[in-house]
């Protein structure tokens, strides 16, 4: 059921951006970097963290931002076909790999340790990311409807 409700909300956030391939590197307003393109490469590296890096315990430093720049998935989010396709391509990976990791796991209790959260197991995970997409969602109906006008999709 967690897995289902997480996917619906990778759903939601691809169905924003269908239709709007053009423009998924348009900024909110200024000075924030929000885009869409943003919040794809921010939630690659999300699901990166928590499941490969903290459950699986994988060496798996993020793919778009870092300890010298933590918001260059939004700051690098640039109208380039190789940078949209690379986005899409990440976040496609780390979705497989999360979907796998959840089909594969014994149980919900699996645990894993996040330097700032501590213990968490794989039911907290899957809830945050629940919660993750959510509230990036949000944003993402703002900058989808400040592109062309699209609502209620």
């Amino acid at each position: 059921m967690l897995l289902d409700f997480l996917q619906a909300q990778r759903r939601t956030l691809e169905m924003k951006c269908t239709g709007a391939e053009a423009e998924l590197s348009r900024r909110s307003v200024e000075p924030s970097t929000l885009s869409l393109l943003g919040l794809v490469r921010h939630l690659a590296d999300v699901e990166r963290h928590w499941f490969r890096h903290v459950l699986a315990k994988q060496e798996a430093r993020p793919r778009f931002s870092s300890d010298a720049n933590p918001d260059e998935d939004f700051d690098g989010a640039v109208p380039d076909p190789a940078v949209v396709a690379a986005a899409w391509e990440a976040w496609r990976a780390e979705t497989a790999f999360t979907d796998r990791f959840v089909a594969e796991a014994p149980d919900l209790d699996v645990m894993g340790h996040d330097a700032w959260r501590g213990t968490v197991s794989l039911r907290w995970v899957l809830i945050h990311m629940i919660e993750e997409y959510a509230q990036h969602n949000g944003h993402a109906d703002l900058l989808r409807e400040r592109i062309d006008g699209a609502i209620g999709r």
